[in-house]
C-alpha cells in the first residue's frame, strides 16, 4: 500500500496481531495508520504514526472485573482463555489482576485454542471449582460453543465475555445458549447519540438491511476520524495528518465521543451489553 499505491494514510488492521505487524512499517514511512478494533496496548506503544479508535484491553479487563465484583457481587471467578490469541491472553491477565486487587479470587483457569470444538473437560474443571462468574475473553465462535456445552453440563453460572464476542455470529452460532451473556462492548445502538451516529446507522440499515455491529461502527469511526484529521491538517502529508490525529478532541463519532492523544490511544466510554431475546442490548 505504501510503496506501490503511494497511500497517504491507512485504515486497519482489525486484529491486534496484524496491526502489530504493520505498525512499524507505517511508522518508518511516516504514514498514519488508524485501527478500528486493535485493542492490545502494545499496538501504539513507541509508535508515532499508529492510532486507534477503540479502547484498550487493560481498561476493558478492569471494567469487566469491576462490574463482576461490585455490581454482580461475584467473589470467585473462573477464566476460560484461548492461548492461541494474544488478545485473549492479555485480557484474561488484566481481568484476573483487577479482580484479585478488588478482593476477589480466581478459583480456576482453563485453556483452549482457536478452532477447538469441545470444551467439556475445561468446563467440568471450572464447574468443580464452583465460581460465581466465568470470564471468557474469546472470539464469538469459541464463546458460543462454550455456552452451549456449559448449558449441557448444567453449569448455571453467569458468563462474562469481551468485545471480540460482539458480532451477529455469536447469536447465529449460540442461539438460545448465549442468552444472558454479558460483555464490555464498543457500541450500542441505543447509546448512539450524535448526529453522525444517527445518520450512519440509518444509512447502514437502509443499504444492508441489517443492524450495524460494533465492527461496522468502529470501521466507520476510523474513516470519519481520519477524514476529520486530513481536513483539519489541510494536507495529505503524513506528519501533518499525524499531528491532527494526535489532537483529536471530543469527536462525536458513531461509537461515542472520542479523544485521541499523542500516544495514539482513544479515550472513550465503554458500553455494557448483554444478549436479550437474540439481540445485543
Amino acid at each position: 500500500l505504501i510503496k506501490k499505491n503511494k497511500v497517504h494514510a491507512i485504515i486497519g488492521e482489525a486484529i491486534s496481531g496484524n496491526t502489530l505487524a504493520g505498525g512499524p512499517i507505517a511508522d518508518k514511512a511516516q504514514i498514519p495508520m488508524v485501527s478500528p478494533t486493535a485493542t492490545n496496548p502494545l499496538v501504539t506503544q513507541n509508535k508515532k504514526y499508529v492510532f486507534r479508535v477503540c479502547f484498550i484491553d487493560p481498561f476493558q479487563g478492569e471494567a469487566a472485573a469491576s462490574y463482576a465484583y461490585d455490581t454482580m457481587g461475584a467473589k470467585k471467578a473462573a477464566i476460560l482463555v484461548d492461548i492461541a490469541q494474544d488478545y485473549c491472553v492479555g485480557l484474561a491477565n488484566f481481568f484476573a489482576k483487577s479482580f484479585i486487587k478488588k478482593g476477589g479470587e480466581v478459583v480456576a483457569t482453563a485453556y483452549c485454542q482457536t478452532l477447538d470444538q469441545d470444551f467439556t473437560a475445561q468446563l467440568s474443571a471450572i464447574m468443580a471449582a464452583k465460581p460465581d462468574v466465568i470470564y471468557m475473553p474469546s472470539y464469538y465462535t469459541e464463546v458460543a460453543l462454550s455456552c452451549r456445552q456449559a448449558f449441557e453440563l448444567g453449569l448455571n453460572v453467569p458468563i462474562f465475555s469481551a468485545d471480540g464476542a460482539q458480532a451477529e455470529e455469536l447469536i447465529k452460532i449460540g442461539g438460545k445458549y448465549v442468552e444472558g451473556v454479558i460483555f464490555i462492548g464498543h457500541f450500542a445502538k441505543e447509546a448512539a447519540a450524535s448526529e453522525l451516529a444517527k445518520t450512519y446507522i440509518e444509512t447502514y440499515e437502509k443499504e444492508t438491511g441489517k443492524e450495524a455491529s460494533a465492527f461496522d461502527a468502529l470501521g466507520a469511526d476510523a474513516y470519519f476520524i481520519l477524514l476529520d484529521a486530513v481536513e483539519r491538517a489541510k494536507s495529505v502529508k503524513g506528519p501533518k495528518i499525524r499531528e491532527a490525529l494526535a489532537s483529536t478532541k471530543a469527536f462525536p463519532a458513531v461509537s461515542g465521543n472520542i479523544n485521541i492523544g499523542d500516544d495514539g490511544n482513544a479515550v472513550k466510554d465503554a458500553v455494557l451489553l448483554h444478549v436479550k431475546d437474540g439481540k445485543f442490548r
